[in-house]
């Protein structure tokens, strides 16, 4: 069985396809920079099974034209992976958020896709992203089962004292309104390699999984469950993202729409696509930009670099409040993987309540493995996640 998976981010298509038999990679790779943000093109990146990889900077206005890229890559004669679609078994979609309605993994109807539509609420800068991969899918590859994966699932076991908001119970009742979180089929890989590497049992570990991305959130994992996340109803509250603002006070909502003549529909754009570090440096949300311009002088990306970093290290000390016991902080996502200067800020200062980050590693963007100093009283490591192998586990077995 090959199952082909999609992990379609804000401005990002990641893509696996896996041999369930052997969990080989046939191949991977991802479309970055969607719709041309930042300073550099949009590009292409493919691996093929023996790991050559090819990269290509081409014009990828949208996700559904990324995804008919990636096709074209799979069945290329010299680097591709199938001869035909047809040996495809399924398709499994990473989604953020499917609201109340789902928080389990779900194969797709029509039933099932008018569901998730009326959604899009949950997750208004990511949810319209997935649909339009999966309808790109269900163009290219009519008669292919697909999956639905929630990120929501892994979060289901935060307790209401951490999941509700302070405001009228009746609100929870009527809409659901309460922390669904995202990210949560990383946090749930990363937990179960943590249990690997520190050898124990996935139930007796506490552990603060960072997954900092263009979106990022962390978790705090107590004996192998969630019981708290920094997202929310959407994806738009907790951290500084690249595009979006994280924690704010809500009256500036109403503040800015006033002075600025705006309805709630301009307000919510500006939130989730013009704020964060681009709405900081005015130049970019991509950290790899800003660590770029920082180096040119550029005050304004040192500031959002330095905004960055902030916001982790206060959720990473709050979570260790609500944890008591931390074993290890891990580090995943695009920038927890390939930044460890960007890390290193995160846990500055941190010194005293045992967290010594090595910054020999400062230099070495491809290091995997344990990042703290050997007299750390909590460790900290680089873990690459791999959403894809778990969404293409769960999609298997919903086709079985």
């Amino acid at each position: 069985m090959k199952i082909l998976v999609v992990n379609c981010g804000s401005s990002s298509l990641k893509f696996q396809l896996i041999n369930m038999e052997n969990d080989e990679v046939l191949a991977s790779g991802r479309c970055d920079r969607i719709g041309g943000q930042g300073i550099d093109k949009p590009f292409l990146e493919y691996k093929d099974r023996t790991g050559k990889k090819t990269r290509d900077e081409m014009d990828i206005p949208n996700h559904t034209d990324a995804f008919e890229k990636v096709v074209k890559y799979l069945l290329d004669e010299e680097r591709g992976a199938i001869k035909d679609l047809s040996e495809i078994s399924a398709i499994g979609h990473r989604i953020v958020n499917g609201g109340p309605k789902f928080s389990k993994p779900v194969l797709i109807t029509e039933e099932v896709m008018k569901d998730y539509k009326n959604a899009i609420e949950y997750a208004p800068l990511h949810n319209p992203a997935h649909i339009q991969g999966i309808e790109a899918c269900t163009k290219i590859m009519p008669g292919i089962p697909q999956a639905l994966i929630f990120d929501t699932a892994f979060h289901t076991t935060i307790p209401e004292k951490a999941a509700l908001y302070a405001i009228p119970y009746k609100y929870y009742e009527k809409y659901g309104i309460k922390r669904y979180g995202a990210h949560g089929t990383s946090h749930k890989f990363i937990a179960k390699q943590a249990a690997k590497v520190l050898g124990k049992n996935l139930e007796d570990i506490n552990i603060i999984s960072c997954h900092l991305g263009n979106g990022a959130s962390i978790a705090a994992i107590k004996n192998g469950k969630c019981v708290d996340t920094s997202m929310g109803l959407t994806p738009l509250e907790g951290l500084i993202m690249g595009t979006r603002s994280g924690d704010l006070d809500p009256a500036i909502l109403e503040f800015i729409m006033k002075k600025e003549n705006m309805d709630i529909s301009e307000m919510t754009t500006i939130l989730n696509k013009k704020s964060g570090l681009l709405g900081i440096s005015e130049k970019t949300g991509d950290i790899r930009d800003l660590k770029e311009l920082e180096k040119q002088g550029d005050k304004r990306a040192t500031l959002a670099l330095d905004m960055f970093a902030y916001r982790v290290k206060k959720y990473i000390g709050s979570y260790m409040a609500v944890l008591g016991h931390v074993d290890a902080i891990i580090f995943e996502g695009g920038i927890g993987e390939h930044n460890p200067d960007v890390i290193c800020r995160c846990v500055s200062g941190l010194e005293e309540l045992g967290i010594k980050f090595d910054s020999s590693h400062n230099d070495n963007e491809q290091y995997e493995g344990i990042i703290s100093m050997p007299d750390s009283k909590i460790k900290m490591y680089v873990i690459p996640t791999n959403e894809e192998l778990e969404i293409a586990e769960e999609t298997a077995e919903l086709v079985k």
